[in-house]
């Protein structure tokens, strides 16, 4: 099993409602953004496109935020998904700078949205704590009940698809076979020529493939 986030950019329209939920679900402090969707702009004036990439950890096969890590404090699930012991991390910040896509964060100050005492920052905090690294799980939390990430149920387009990469019946792998015989379009992974294999992959939007541009994986 190897689970994983597919997202289609040709259904994402920059709603920023991913970046919501996450922040809802895991109550993160202020300025930690797990899902967060960059905003471009590309062409020259009047032939110019808004277009969006939403990024998260990537749960790379090889990450190297676990070689990095001094304390051996990040771990990798039998389903892939990269897990930073809250327990054992020690705040270093080693896995901040060795993540190539700037998707750890790390922070001795951090402020909090609400009172300690409040429901909502206990559900959060049980999960996250003061001075340690932090980043995007999948909502792993989630996941072991059951349920999808809630940055995949909150999506109102239905960008973002997860599933089983390894299992051929999945919604991942399914969308992929429609989109490449309908559509032929393959996934890509970003900064594939780093070699870490992410769990996080995307598919370019049409107009990029009429216009044989490369796009977000350079």
């Amino acid at each position: 099993m190897r689970l994983g986030l597919l997202v289609d950019l040709q259904r994402c329209i920059g709603c920023d409602t991913c970046t919501l939920a996450c922040k809802q679900e895991n109550g993160t402090p202020k300025d930690f953004f797990f899902a967060r969707v960059l905003n471009m702009e590309t062409g020259e004036f009047p032939q110019v496109k808004r277009s969006y990439l939403p990024v998260l950890c990537n749960h790379c096969a090889d990450a190297p935020c676990i070689r990095a890590c001094p304390n051996k404090s990040i771990f990798k699930r039998s389903d892939g998904i990269v897990i930073i012991d809250q327990e054992r991390c020690n705040g270093t910040g080693a896995c901040v700078s060795a993540c190539p896509y700037g998707n750890i964060y790390l922070n001795a100050e951090e402020q909090w949205y609400f009172p300690d005492d409040s429901p909502h920052e206990h559900y959060a905090k049980s999960r996250l704590e003061n001075g340690k690294s932090k980043k995007c799980t999948y909502c792993a939390h989630r996941l072991d009940q059951g349920l999808e990430p809630a940055c995949v149920v909150s999506c109102p387009a239905g960008a973002r698809i997860f599933g089983d990469f390894d299992d051929p019946n999945s919604k991942v792998s399914q969308h992929l076979l429609v989109q490449k015989e309908q559509t032929q379009r393959e996934p890509f992974r970003l900064l594939e020529k780093l070699g870490t294999d992410p769990s996080t992959r995307y598919i370019r939007p049409l107009s990029q493939m009429h216009s044989g541009g490369r796009g977000h994986d350079k």
